[in-house]
């Protein structure tokens, strides 16, 4: 809207925006088949990211949200690969559970490791949550690294994590690590291809526990 020059806003709520937004992202999906449990968090990552592509690139293995909330609900904690993912996570809302959020990659033991073993801060941070006696679920939005590590620490048998979200964004790695989870006999969330992002994992986790009682 214009009065002059000016183009003139609506004053409104944070609380009427998402409202409004998922409004606009129901009407835009049309009549798109959506699983009923997967529905909430594709459109939550739509929310996130104005990307309808993530109603293609989003991949569940099977019973996968059911599993994921049961985890959440059992206590299972989140492990993240970036401080930006873990800020976004809903903490409250997952200590309601007994749960609380990891993300070690600013830990200067792990930077000692990964100097020392001359690997990444995101390989070096998952054998550090393999250490951790919790359940765990693993939210990956930045480092495929990451991805392809909790996948050599699950054939050690040295980790069994609760699931894996497995979304991280870039050109390197990134679709082959995401190709190697979903062979993982663990429930799953990947986001296909070259998309994803630390937002996406956030998203995603808190899109479990929002559908949840």
């Amino acid at each position: 809207m214009k009065e002059g020059n000016k183009m003139m806003f609506q004053q409104v709520l944070p609380a009427e925006i998402e409202k409004r937004s998922f409004e606009i992202i129901t009407q835009e999906l049309g009549n798109t088949e959506l699983d009923p449990l997967q529905a909430p968090i594709i459109k939550r990552v739509i929310h996130t990211t104005a990307d309808f592509d993530y109603v293609e690139n989003l991949c569940f293995s099977y019973d996968a949200v059911s599993r994921f909330q049961q985890a959440i609900l059992n206590g299972a904690c989140i492990v993240t690969d970036t401080q930006m993912a873990k800020a976004g996570i809903n903490k409250k809302r997952l200590e309601k559970y007994g749960g609380e959020v990891y993300c070690f990659m600013s830990d200067e033991d792990v930077a000692v490791i990964a100097r020392e073993n001359q690997t990444t801060r995101a390989v070096a941070s998952m054998d550090k949550a393999s250490k951790l006696q919790k359940r765990l679920i693993f939210a990956i939005g930045n480092a495929p690294t990451a991805l392809v590590r909790l996948y050599e620490l699950m054939e050690q048998g040295r980790i069994r994590p609760e699931g894996i979200i497995g979304v991280p964004v870039g050109f390197v790695n990134v679709v082959a690590a995401k190709e190697l989870i979903m062979q993982c006999e663990v429930p799953y969330i990947v986001a296909k291809g070259r998309k994803g992002g630390s937002n996406v994992a956030a998203a995603i986790c808190n899109a479990l526990m929002y559908e949840m009682v």
